[in-house]
């Protein structure tokens, strides 16, 4: 077995990618303070291969077709992975876990 990608699957993964992450930090373009927008960009922008949002995007469009029209997809999407950088952000707050570095930062 080959632990290489399907480079269609790839294309597909790379192209929501792009969507889901210009719909995330636009959500906190427009914050204020500034400085709270900065905050909340910041643990989005850390990178990630954004499977969660990924996997409702595939579920959709298994459920309405590859070039089904899906309102609410993205969003959708992107609610699943801020829950999940919520949590992430939320467990290595001071007293939950006081470790000086994260991830060699």
């Amino acid at each position: 077995m080959s632990s290489t990608t399907h480079p269609d699957l790839e294309a597909w993964a790379r192209s929501r990618r792009i969507v889901l992450e210009d719909f995330l930090v636009s959500r906190f373009a427009d914050a204020w303070p500034a400085r709270l927008g900065e905050g909340c960009i910041y643990p989005i922008r850390t990178g990630g291969k954004r499977i969660r949002p990924l996997l409702a995007w595939a579920a959709a469009e298994a459920l309405r077709g590859p070039d089904a029209q899906i309102p609410g997809i993205v969003g959708a999407g992107a609610a699943v992975e801020l829950v999940h950088t919520y949590s992430l952000v939320h467990d290595d707050l001071p007293p939950m876990d006081d470790d000086d570095e994260r991830r060699g930062k």
